[in-house]
């Protein structure tokens, strides 16, 4: 059931991060997320009353049992480092932007 769960919350939101009150990668994960203004769902898994259960499913689709936990328009993203990697090559926005996670900065039109 776990895994369907999980499943169902990653593709009825186009940014989900599974995470941890007390994890300080999950703590960073969230900061880089809110300094882009980005929206996200965020499931604290040491909250959830089955939140034991989500994480072994987590770790069956995706192969990592450790939080943070991100997903963009229901792609695995990874963790902390793989998030803040496609930061700093300048990756992390557009995806944000694609998933309608934060809003598309309107070019100026030229006449």
């Amino acid at each position: 059931m776990s895994l369907a769960k999980v499943k169902q919350i990653v593709f009825s939101d186009p940014v989900v991060v599974f995470s941890k009150t007390y994890c300080g990668y999950c703590k960073r994960v969230k900061q880089l997320l809110s300094q882009l203004q980005a929206t996200y769902k965020l499931i604290e898994l040491d909250e959830e009353s089955d939140g034991d259960e989500m994480q072994t499913a987590l770790a069956e689709w995706t192969g990592q049992r450790t939080v943070p936990n991100v997903f963009i328009n229901a792609k695995h993203i990874g963790g902390f480092d793989a998030v803040a990697e496609k930061h700093e090559e300048g990756k992390l926005v557009p995806l944000l932007q694609e998933a309608g996670a934060i809003p598309k900065l309107s070019t100026p039109v030229v006449n």
